[in-house]
């Protein structure tokens, strides 16, 4: 079908990707050689921060002293939201099993990984909410041991607030640290730390890479780019609304990209028209970000009708989805590739970027189409086991040393013959792979 493209992105969203590589490679392998004192380097380099990395209970305290009464009680709410919800999640995953044939028992159990990294961005912005979803749902999964790191200011140290989140969510240690060093010292243990067996949290490209270098020594969430957001609007839409909620999130960085398609050209053309002026009214920060965003990475598209726009917003899998446009029902149906979803325009992605108990740690650059967002699954092992009498492993058995033959591995085959012999003395059976 055709679309019809008023604003093409002339950017995409990817950084030098091998430059970065080289460097985080290289930071990486200084701090694994050089432990502690390495790790204090950098952050004496990049976060021009020299104070304590593990913060005491005494700096806790102070730091919670610091934050104002009506900001712990949001941070509460937010708290007991995502935690709600990340029960709800746990309670999905059931140890189960069943009797494969007589005799022949198999089962699943979901066992929570011991140590859990969770990243905390303190750069441009303190993403207070990110201490809540990260270490919410590792201590609703049941993780042993929750490490919160958070890039401090100089002089200053972690955000008061980020220290107060991570600490009522459930962090045993907050961590002083940020960018690749930060991610370095959780995974390799540094500082009396256990090691992560998983890292999660969002972060700018440098943490990214170094979570996409350490993968497989370490589990991680995702490999996250900048945040991305998708916005389907038909003629009811309401062309304000829509433009502040497009620009809410182009504010994130000047290379986060927002889509808006819809199947009506006078909302296009009107959303077009308010988006600048509002972009221009934002602080000078978030009015850098939002108009780079939008000058090099947004689009605006006209489809033939929604059939057309759900197939769009498919194919981009954006991070964040927003469908204001009638008959939600349909839309929730008909669409398969997204972070996460707000239908209607009574809810909005800073809802669930805050407060609402969904993640806010989600698939970006497309990874929709693959995989979700964090969730408390994430932090779980599946794992499976089996147990048989002697008599419900015979035609097991059998199968077991007639398929490894075929395949030549005659070990395997071995295994399955001498239970065959032990439990069976006498009996003969044919275990050859001809037919």
């Amino acid at each position: 079908m055709t679309r019809d493209y008023l604003k093409k992105a002339t950017l995409t969203a990817k950084s030098d990707a091998s430059e970065t590589h080289e460097t985080v490679k290289n930071i990486l392998s200084d701090i694994e050689a050089g432990g502690d004192a390495k790790a204090m380097e950098y952050a004496k380099k990049f976060d021009r921060y020299e104070g304590n990395v593990l913060l005491t209970q005494d700096e806790i305290d102070a730091a919670i002293a610091r934050v104002p009464e009506k900001l712990k009680a949001d941070i509460r709410f937010a708290h007991d939201n995502v935690k709600r919800f990340a029960e709800l999640q746990k309670s999905t995953v059931e140890d189960v099993e069943m009797e494969i044939a007589p005799g022949f028992v198999a089962g699943q159990k979901a066992i929570p990984v011991d140590a859990a990294g969770c990243y905390v961005p303190g750069g441009r912005y303190s993403h207070i909410a990110s201490a809540i979803m990260t270490v919410t749902t590792a201590k609703v999964a049941g993780c042993e041991h929750i490490t919160a790191c958070s890039p401090p200011r100089p002089d200053e140290g972690v955000n008061p607030a980020i220290v107060y989140a991570a600490h009522i969510c459930g962090a045993d240690k907050i961590m002083a640290m940020g960018g690749v060093q930060g991610v370095a010292a959780m995974t390799f243990g540094l500082f009396g730390l256990p090691k992560a067996n998983i890292l999660v949290g969002p972060g700018n490209q440098f943490v990214a890479e170094a979570k996409r270098i350490l993968f497989g020594r370490v589990g991680i969430d995702m490999i996250a780019g900048p945040t991305d957001s998708l916005v389907l609007a038909d003629k009811d839409a309401d062309a304000h609304i829509v433009a502040t909620d497009l620009v809410s999130q182009a504010e994130h960085g000047y290379n986060s990209p927002v889509w808006l398609v819809t199947d009506d050209r006078a909302l296009a053309e009107k959303v077009m028209e308010l988006v600048p002026g509002m972009i221009e009214d934002l602080p000078q920060l978030n009015r850098d970000n939002a108009f780079a965003a939008w000058r090099d990475y947004a689009e605006v598209i006209v489809c033939k009708d929604r059939e057309d726009m759900a197939a769009c917003s498919d194919e981009y899998a954006p991070e964040h989805l927003t469908v204001q446009a009638e008959d939600l029902d349909w839309w929730l149906n008909r669409l398969t590739c997204y972070g996460s979803l707000f239908l209607g325009e009574e809810t909005t992605v800073s809802y669930g970027d805050k407060a609402t108990g969904t993640n806010h740690v989600l698939p970006t650059s497309g990874a929709a189409s693959y995989t979700g967002g964090l969730s408390v699954h994430k932090y779980m092992k599946i794992v499976t086991w089996q147990r048989a009498t002697r008599d419900g492993s015979k035609a097991v058995a059998e199968a077991t040393a007639r398929i490894s033959r075929l395949e030549g591995m005659e070990g395997h085959a071995r295994a399955a013959d001498v239970r065959l012999a032990k439990y069976f003395p006498g009996e003969n059976f044919d275990l050859s792979a001809e037919g």
